[in-house]
């Protein structure tokens, strides 16, 4: 089929080129130029394992192209996925802007049905806007208004991609949700995703949109639940990775976003728990719950510079280093990364920060100030007071912590991921400290 994805960040690049990749032809598009002469050139403006292959074979196979012109998009795609950034304004509601933008320019270059699908996460009822904009600039276009020459489709398909895991999401869905208004909208989607032969779930479109809000929203609550039951372990002696493992072997519950740590981050789950918030303040219901969800989940930050400081003393003047930045492995998404807002905390209170991440240094650039960015993680811990582990890369397990110790000036780490083997560090000389496991190791 003839797809055009609008919008080439993370979820619309993977979803073309996955796309194209199980036969379809793509475009990709973005107004961003310098972003799609990188694309043209066969490089990746982001870091995602296995994408970079799998976009030289769409472009070898002559199946995946990129543009800057929605409209040059319009008239060759019968499918139109919106995947633009819908980031949250001051007060949490979802900044639409760009879905409206594009809706416009798509009635003005469309020449015959087209099916209009939103990929990005949006509140529900934005599905009845699209189709109302584009109603009204068809109008427009036809000057007389009367009659619309042309029919069109609005659907709902939300992502659950992950970042890290992205290309394997996609190619193995959990399931296929879409959100139709006709049947020959849900034929077009069944037929596209039909190579992966996914679970599909049909329903209206005010659904489609619910459940990718409802279900990133529920993981955020079982992040939050256990980092909340963390700090009761530290309390207790109790250890947060047994209650975890025994809590997670209920199948009811699961083990899955049971990881305490130093809170949720990235582009979705802190947008989506706003989005979802201010669109349940509209419907007139107060969802204390999600209130709490996200109050915890701040808290947890400003809990870890505290455990920082009740066991090296001061901050002030003190070198620490830092060993991950982007906010989940195998990204160099630094988007809401908990290590951004744990070093701005502890450069509140006058500490030397020293960072590095294996892939989200060049992010980290542009927004870090008054740090010193080292070439690997041993740099790092030069002269350090402590050292503080954020974010799980799994290289940073298979370190020499024998030769990270013998260039430390205090020899104590903090594991904001729970990540480390605490027993061992202890043996070979460290303070360990785990996030709900202090007393338990």
């Amino acid at each position: 089929m003839k797809i055009a994805i609008v919008g080439s960040g993370y979820v619309g690049l993977v979803s073309g080129v996955c796309l194209a990749h199980i036969g379809h032809q793509v475009i990709c598009v973005d107004n961003n130029l310098d972003k799609i002469k990188t694309l043209k050139k066969g490089q990746l403006p982001i870091y995602e394992p296995g994408l970079l292959e799998l976009m030289h074979e769409g472009v070898r196979k002559k199946r995946l192209t990129f543009s800057s012109s929605i409209g040059e998009a319009t008239r060759k795609s019968q499918v139109i996925f919106l995947a633009v950034p819908t980031p949250p304004k001051p007060n949490g509601d979802a900044d639409l802007t760009y879905v409206e933008n594009v809706a416009r320019q798509i009635a003005q270059h469309m020449d015959a049905y087209k099916l209009i699908v939103e990929k990005s996460t949006v509140p529900a009822e934005t599905g009845k806007k699209i189709r109302r904009t584009i109603h009204l600039n068809l109008a427009k276009k036809f000057k007389n208004g009367s009659k619309l020459l042309l029919d069109f489709d609005v659907a709902s398909n939300p992502e659950f991609l992950k970042e890290g895991t992205a290309v394997h999401d996609f190619m193995n869905p959990d399931r296929i949700v879409i959100g139709v208004e006709s049947k020959q909208a849900e034929q077009l989607l069944k037929e596209i995703y039909k190579p992966l032969k996914p679970k599909i779930l049909v329903t209206n479109i005010a659904s489609a949109e619910m459940i990718k809000h409802a279900s990133n929203s529920f993981l955020a609550t079982k992040i939050s639940f256990i980092n909340a039951t963390a700090q009761i372990c530290d309390r207790v002696g109790a250890d947060v990775l047994k209650v975890a493992e025994g809590m997670g072997l209920d199948k009811r519950i699961g083990r899955q976003f049971l990881d305490a740590g130093v809170g949720y981050g990235g582009s979705c789950f802190p947008k989506d728990v706003d989005a979802f918030i201010r669109v349940s303040e509209k419907s007139g219901y107060d969802f204390s719950l999600l209130k709490e969800v996200r109050r915890v989940n701040e808290n947890q930050r400003h809990w870890f510079v505290r455990l920082v400081e009740e066991k090296i003393w001061n901050i002030k003047d003190k070198t620490i280093g830092v060993l991950g930045l982007a906010f989940k492995p195998n990204t160099d998404d630094i988007r809401n990364a908990s290590a951004l807002e744990i070093i701005h905390l502890l450069q509140a209170e006058e500490a030397k920060i020293r960072v590095f991440d294996p892939q989200a240094m060049g992010n980290a650039r542009k927004i870090l100030k008054d740090v010193v960015f080292c070439e690997n993680a041993y740099a790092v811990a030069e002269g350090c007071d402590c050292l503080l582990l954020l974010t799980e890369w799994p290289e940073f397990k298979e370190l020499d912590f024998g030769q990270i110790r013998d260039v430390m000036q205090q020899t104590v780490i903090f594991d904001g991921r729970n990540f480390l083997d605490g027993g061992h560090l202890r043996n070979i000389g460290f303070d360990y400290y785990g996030a709900g496991r202090g007393k338990s190791l």
